[in-house]
């Protein structure tokens, strides 16, 4: 079936009378759970080709430097794809792409080559980025603009779903099958999971092919628009920060989170069990958005960002200095602190931006490449002075973030008043 074409107004759909967008925002919000599903697995890959290719924490960070660094270089050309074929199409490109992605991890697999898996993640994480720019601002058109941040917050609880259900899922089909097992046998580990998401995506894709979804034509014309007016706008350019360090520091405490509790001071988990706790971490991320959204409507979003990203710093060095359940539950308690920080941030930054709201929102997504850059300097840091103490440049990030809530969110015109 093809796409319905919907009038517009700005950017947003308007529906027939009578009609309403809920079975294509129902359709969507099984993406926002599919790519959560994928990113947070990467928890789960990282101690299991540590263990296969006896990798240090560098080499092994290096998964998510190929897998985060797919937003920076991807996110441009896919905004220009998009504009091209349409959000519907450019969902269908992405859901494909990533299935490539998962498909590679069978000859990844047989080569027992680390090279040819971080290929297969850049090719996979290439294809989630598509979907990212199709479906975040396809969300936010699909209605009145006054409830676009209501859609985005339920969708993306969908996504911390999919971050919560992942690590069981590999504990069980990943870590569990490779105790005692030759390094073939480990590599092996990953072929059955991968292909089985493999066989998902093509399912999706193709049911996105045939779907009958709103065709919005004014949005798209503005995915690809150029950034010079947006930063020119200090509040973007400081938010910009904030999304890199957040991402960074949220993707480098759940990479090394089955390390961490594997360290005899802390709980000496087997890596099969500590990964059943990294539900904890996402989970409290899931549970955290429904609270906050909530909250800020009583409260001011900038306080609030402030308030959750100070006690996430708190609990880091605490995580750091402690010993035991102690450190082990405060470091899986930051993530009901990062709930909010990225679509808060979000929102703080593009506060005021007016035209220059689309380019506006570019940036920050190509400020996602935190997530390859902090992981792999924690990395660096962890083989330098080791792991418990490599948890500073987290700390650091939150301390950022502190600034931006209270302080740097502010843009020019509100703070000379």
């Amino acid at each position: 079936m093809a796409a319905t074409p919907i009038s517009s107004t700005g950017g947003v759909a308007v529906p027939a009378a009578g009609e309403t967008f809920r079975f294509a925002l129902g359709s969507l919000t099984t993406l926002f759970f599919m790519w959560g599903f994928i990113t947070c697995l990467n928890d789960i890959l990282i101690p299991h080709l540590k263990a296969v290719f006896s990798l240090n924490y560098t080499q092994a960070m290096l998964i998510q430097f190929c897998f985060f660094g797919a937003y920076f270089l991807v996110s441009v050309p896919a905004g220009v794809l998009v504009k091209r074929l349409g959000y519907q199409k450019g969902i269908v490109v992405g859901l494909l792409t990533a299935a490539l992605g998962c498909g590679l991890f069978y000859p990844a697999a047989v080569s027992a080559t680390y090279s040819v898996f971080l290929g297969a993640l850049f090719v996979l994480a290439s294809g989630i980025t598509v979907l990212q720019v199709a479906a975040n601002p396809y969300v936010t058109a699909l209605g009145p603009v006054d409830t676009a941040s209501s859609r985005l917050t339920l969708t993306q609880a969908f996504n911390s779903l999919g971050t919560t259900i992942a690590p069981a899922f590999g504990s069980v089909l990943i870590l569990s099958v490779a105790v005692g097992a030759s390094a073939e046998a480990e590599a092996d580990a990953v072929k059955l999971p991968y292909l089985l998401l493999c066989g998902m995506l093509i399912v999706l894709a193709a049911v996105f092919a045939l779907l009958k979804l709103p065709h919005i034509h004014d949005q798209e014309d503005e995915v690809a628009a150029p950034v010079r007016s947006a930063l020119s706008h200090r509040h973007l350019v400081l938010g910009a920060l904030a999304i890199f360090m957040y991402v960074g520091g949220e993707v480098a405490i759940g990479s090394l989170l089955v390390s961490f509790m594997g360290e005899a001071h802390v709980a000496g988990l087997k890596e099969a069990d500590a990964a059943n706790y990294i539900a904890f971490y996402w989970g409290g991320a899931m549970v955290g958005r429904f609270i906050g959204a909530a909250v800020m409507q009583k409260l001011s979003p900038g306080k609030v960002l402030g308030f959750n990203a100070g006690v996430a710093a708190l609990l880091v060095i605490l995580a750091m200095s402690g010993n035991g359940q102690l450190a082990m539950w405060a470091m899986l308690a930051v993530g009901l602190c990062n709930s909010i920080m990225f679509p808060t941030i979000f929102s703080l930054a593009l506060k005021g931006l007016g035209r220059a709201t689309a380019q506006g929102s570019g940036i920050l997504c190509l400020a996602i490449v935190g997530g390859a850059v902090v992981p792999l300097m924690q990395g660096l840091l962890a083989d330098a002075v080791g792991l418990s103490a490599s948890y500073v440049l987290p700390v650091i990030c939150y301390l950022y973030i502190v600034f931006y809530g209270l302080k740097g969110s502010v843009p020019r015109e509100e703070a000379a008043k």
